[in-house]
């Protein structure tokens, strides 16, 4: 049996999706452990081309069971519309391959408004929400206020808990941001469109886990977002509400007592941030413009322009340390091919003073960035499958990187496409 956990170093949107689609073969389950659907990982493969936000990048490979564990956001709407699409280009999605834990939480119609009302209300002072009602959901979820999909089962019980929801959120709805509140009727509405649906895939994962585990499978777990991003380590407030950090993996997953054998960190071989909160190396003007259309930076969930930059090696070696990263994937290098000299961010300045350390986040709106530049490659790697073939350019970029942030390198991506993928 072998675990391994594929999640992002950075601020999120690292490729991911891809190198679980890619992984896939080898492992017998995935499972998305957090988050919800505020952000999409682009799968490319066979079938075509996929963002997706709350199903696992398992979905297309046949015999894989595919798993959204206690600690996802479930959002019964988006993921039933995210289903009828995938299905729709040839993909089966059955309760025999996607399986919801009865114990994840449900996002209730009311997060969704409120992640907006909420934003409205701090206008420049927001925190780049997508306003998929993730922060709503979270803090109703430590408060005790959400529904858990097993209780779809127990119907009476079900509609008791939720008048009683609805009644108290109302409350907030009204009274603090003076907006239209819901009724029963709506609920009643949601529960038979969205939830009854999704019913047929909800069942006890922990104790499926269990016997998978006693039987030696092995198990692929899917994080949402990157180190950065992780409500306790990244830059807070400008987090997710959720923890994306590895460590997080076998208590999201239902699995709370998995060792986790192996942690692949996804980093992209330039910087990219969707939302507000510091980010120190990036670019602006022209030659973000250049990066940004080069490596079609713009957000799988919302289509918002990625904030771009070089890559960071400050940022990126406290998210292997903070992931515990066993290797690296480094995604999109091919995307440099155009540059004459190639950018990095290797040392911060905070306070008149050289770093190598990651600023506690206050600190970070006062941190500049130290760039270096090698040289470029300025040819077409797309079609290299093995570290040779790379020019020499190339790897010397590639072997920079694992020096400076301590982990090995042991994938480097070059294009979108399963297969355009090199293995050292």
């Amino acid at each position: 049996m072998s675990n391994c956990a594929i999640v992002g170093i950075n601020w999120g949107d690292e490729g991911k999706g891809r190198m679980v689609d890619l992984l896939t073969e080898k492992y017998d389950i995935v499972i998305r452990y957090q988050g919800g659907g505020n952000a999409g990982h682009t799968v490319i493969n066979e079938y075509g081309k996929f963002a997706l936000h709350l199903l696992p990048s398992g979905v297309f490979r046949p015999g894989v069971v595919n798993i959204l564990g206690n600690g996802v956001a479930l959002d019964p709407e988006n993921l039933l519309k995210e289903i009828v699409d995938v299905s729709s280009k040839g993909v089966s999605i059955t309760p025999e391959n996607l399986m919801i834990s009865d114990r994840a939480s449900l996002l209730l119609p009311w997060h969704r408004e409120l992640d907006a009302l909420e934003e409205a209300r701090l206008a420049d002072k927001k925190y780049g929400s997508t306003k998929q009602g993730i922060a709503p959901f979270y803090s109703d979820k430590y408060q005790k206020k959400t529904v858990l999909a097993g209780e779809l089962f127990y119907p009476d019980e079900l509609r008791a808990h939720l008048k009683d929801l609805l009644e108290w959120k109302n409350l907030t709805i009204s009274r603090v941001y003076g907006a239209q509140t819901h009724t029963m009727n709506e609920i009643e509405l949601w529960l038979s469109d969205y939830c009854e649906k999704i019913k047929p895939f909800v069942r006890n994962t922990h104790s499926f886990l269990k016997k998978a585990q006693s039987e030696g499978k092995n198990i692929l777990f899917e994080a949402q977002l990157g180190a950065l991003r992780d409500l306790d380590y990244g830059i807070y407030p400008y987090t997710t509400s959720s923890n994306a950090v590895a460590s997080y993996a076998p208590v999201g997953s239902g699995l709370p007592g998995a060792k986790l054998d192996e942690v692949i960190g996804v980093v992209k071989a330039y910087s990219t941030c969707v939302g507000e909160g510091p980010f120190t190396c990036e670019w602006f003007g022209r030659e973000a413009q250049e990066l940004r259309d080069a490596g079609f930076e713009y957000g799988a969930k919302t289509g918002r322009p990625r904030r771009v930059g070089p890559i960071d090696i400050v940022a990126t070696r406290y998210g292997v340390e903070i992931q515990g990263a066993t290797d690296i994937a480094l995604t999109k290098l091919d995307v440099l091919s155009y540059m004459d000299k190639i950018p990095l961010c290797t040392h911060y300045i905070v306070n008149g003073e050289l770093t190598d350390e990651f600023p506690f986040p206050a600190a970070l709106s006062e941190a500049s960035p130290v760039f270096a530049y090698m040289d470029g490659w300025k040819t077409d790697i797309s079609r290299c499958r093995t570290w040779d073939e790379l020019p020499e350019a190339a790897r010397n970029y590639v072997m920079f990187i694992e020096k400076e942030i301590g982990a090995h390198i042991k994938y480097v991506s070059v294009g979108p496409e399963r297969d355009s993928i090199i293995i050292r």
